[in-house]
């Protein structure tokens, strides 16, 4: 199979890559995922009555989005307290310590579902310690910190 990369950089200050969450409250959200997880508000435009129309928050090179649903626009976004605690997608945060990362997180009210642990794929592949966490609005996440990678070593 042939793929093609990309031949046009990604926007300035833009990921190639980044994703939206939503919350029934984005507000409350970006405030605790700030504190609990350590993003940076990179935007932030306020709608009507101080409703959050489209936010950016950073982590490192990293950007999600944050917002809440709105079945009048798009019938098909949900935060997962709206289908049964269902996610659609989960995420992967590389963090410099994840003990120190998973313990803010938990200060912060996080449910830590996956205990940190290490997982090695061998010599030839890498190897991680991480854990998993649900947010206040349910969203499964997953942070790591890379202990090996043979292509560095």
């Amino acid at each position: 199979m042939t793929t093609q990369e990309p031949s046009k950089p990604a926007p300035p200050n833009w990921p190639r890559i980044s994703c939206s969450l939503y919350y029934e409250d984005s507000r409350a959200a970006i405030d605790w995922l700030c504190r609990a997880f350590g993003f940076q508000v990179r935007l932030l435009v306020e709608g009507e009555n101080g409703s959050v129309e489209h936010s950016e928050l950073g982590y490192g090179e990293g950007l999600i989005m944050v917002g809440h649903p709105k079945p009048e626009k798009f019938p098909y976004m949900r935060a997962p307290s709206q289908i049964g605690g269902a996610n659609t997608q989960n995420i992967l945060v590389y963090v410099d310590d994840v003990e120190a990362h998973c313990a803010r997180a938990r200060d912060a009210g996080a449910r830590i579902v996956k205990e940190p642990a290490t997982v090695d794929y061998g010599e030839e592949y890498w190897s991680d310690r991480g854990y998993e966490c649900v947010d206040i609005g349910g969203h499964h996440w997953w942070f790591y910190q890379r202990l090996r990678d043979p292509k560095t070593s």
